[in-house]
């Protein structure tokens, strides 16, 4: 007998792994707790493995959760475009300027099967400096930007809150004094809260690496340099931290949409902010 994955249990899969824990992810669904963790245990015999690790701070990716994610995202925007776009052809441009790490994940994959369904229309995604974004999006090149709050280039339509991880280096040390720790060389306010909370938290630093990309501060992580803070999404199976007391909880970081004001009332820009909001 075929088997088939419902889409509520991958939702739920996907909130709790976005939230960063069964309880926030609860709270988002309007689900309680202990019926939000069956709905996972069921995931998890429909796919005969675990999907997540669980621990007093949150939860984290499996393997076998890493390599579901994509697919329950790209299954979950499906079917919402399919719900909202079936018999609406959408045509024009688009331009969406996305934070390096959001380019990362699944977003680009919503978009490129939202631009398939329409063959009429074209769409640009873009990852680039926070100076550069603002003149693209001053410009026009871009109507849509989802980036960190601070680093909008226009008051946000709308905002969430996504947790930050540890991602661990293979063989380093959680314990060293002090602690080697892979940054964004760029000043950012992610940069800012990292050394803040392991300064609240008394723990001596060290800067191993820094780069100004995603691609650089994971393969610095690969080569067992240090610690360094990710989104969930782009944390690899083998960078996990399975000790909750390790190292100190690290905030949330806040992303927003800016949409520029020319673009309003345009139904493929709309179609697009659409997805952003729902593959968040």
């Amino acid at each position: 007998m075929a088997r088939d994955l419902e889409t509520a249990l991958l939702r739920s899969f996907v909130t709790i792994v976005q939230a960063g824990s069964i309880s926030r992810a609860a709270t988002t669904l309007g689900h309680t707790q202990p019926a939000l963790s069956q709905q996972v245990r069921k995931l998890e015999r429909a796919i005969g493995r675990p999907l997540l690790h669980r621990s007093p701070s949150g939860v984290s990716l499996t393997r076998a959760g890493e390599e579901l994610l994509p697919y329950a995202e790209r299954i979950l925007s499906l079917s919402a475009q399919a719900l909202s776009e079936t018999g609406r052809t959408l045509s024009g441009r688009c331009g969406v300027g996305l934070l390096e790490d959001l380019a990362a994940s699944q977003l680009p994959q919503a978009l490129a099967d939202l631009a398939r369904l329409h063959p009429g229309a074209t769409l640009e995604v873009l990852s680039m400096s926070n100076a550069a974004m603002r003149e693209a999006y001053d410009e026009g090149r871009v109507q849509l930007v989802l980036n960190e709050v601070p680093a909008v280039p226009g008051p946000p339509r709308w905002t969430v809150r996504r947790p930050l991880v540890w991602a661990i280096g293979q063989g380093v040390d959680v314990a060293a004094d002090p602690l080697p720790v892979v940054l964004f060389s760029n000043t950012c306010s992610w940069r800012t809260s990292v050394l803040e909370t392991l300064e609240r938290a008394d723990r001596p630093w060290r800067v191993a690496f820094e780069s100004n990309s995603l691609v650089g501060v994971l393969a610095a992580i690969r080569a067992g340099l240090g610690v360094a803070a990710l989104l969930p999404t782009n944390l690899e199976p083998a960078m996990v931290c399975h000790d909750a007391d390790a190292l100190p909880t690290l905030p949330d970081i806040e992303l927003g949409l800016a949409r520029h004001p020319r673009s309003e009332g345009d139904p493929l820009i709309d179609a697009v902010e659409t997805a952003l909001r729902r593959m968040i």
